[in-house]
């Protein structure tokens, strides 16, 4: 095992011990402890993540590896190479209006430490972040229609790397299936498969 790994390793070891928030609901779920180019962001597991886990195992982890599936790799490929992170990565518990609790700032920026650990390590040079939440983390977003379809050079925690942002696949949203979302997410996916550090995972 290469020191970079190991690293990832002896880092993740470390989040899954994580017990800072007091209203998010363990258990901690991480990616593969893969040293990547490319490294994507969601916003925080459900709860069908915690027992499965990984993150993206359920009906939204569905629709997103479909969409990279029409790029060519599939969910087993993406897991075994993309490091996959999350703004949260425990369950923040269920909104009594329904759905999933948003995260509060507070536990946003007590698990965001852990993200930079991640990109001091990897240096990576395409970041996907998945979802407003997650994106809004990276850079100014409005509205999905600003954001989604395009890429940005930027320097995130000291590091210059490509943002290419994608909508969040919930089922629940009807965005990334009417227009214009669709034809943006078509146009997303397509600049992530033309991306050097895309290509040089899955060439």
């Amino acid at each position: 095992m290469n020191n970079s790994v190991q690293a990832i390793h002896e880092l993740q070891s470390l989040l899954r011990n994580c017990r800072c928030c007091p209203d998010m609901i363990p258990p901690v779920v991480v990616g593969e402890a893969v040293v990547s180019p490319v490294l994507s962001i969601g916003q925080a597991p459900g709860d069908k993540e915690g027992p499965a886990g990984k993150p993206f195992a359920w009906t939204a982890g569905k629709t997103l590896f479909k969409w990279f599936e029409s790029i060519g790799v599939d969910e087993a490929r993406y897991r075994k190479q993309v490091y996959m992170a999350a703004v949260c990565r425990c369950f923040p518990g269920k909104n009594p209006k329904g759905g999933d609790r948003v995260p509060r700032r507070d536990e946003i920026e007590a698990c965001a430490g852990w993200l930079q650990e991640e990109f001091a390590l990897m240096r990576p040079e395409l970041v996907i972040p998945i979802g407003k939440l997650a994106i809004g983390e990276l850079m100014p977003v409005d509205k999905l229609t600003d954001v989604i379809g395009r890429q940005f050079e930027q320097e995130l925690w000291g590091v210059t790397t490509t943002v290419i942002p994608l909508p969040h696949p919930s089922g629940a949203s009807t965005w990334h299936r009417t227009e214009p979302g669709k034809t943006l997410l078509d146009q997303a996916l397509q600049l992530i498969a033309d991306h050097c550090a895309w290509r040089s995972l899955f060439a």
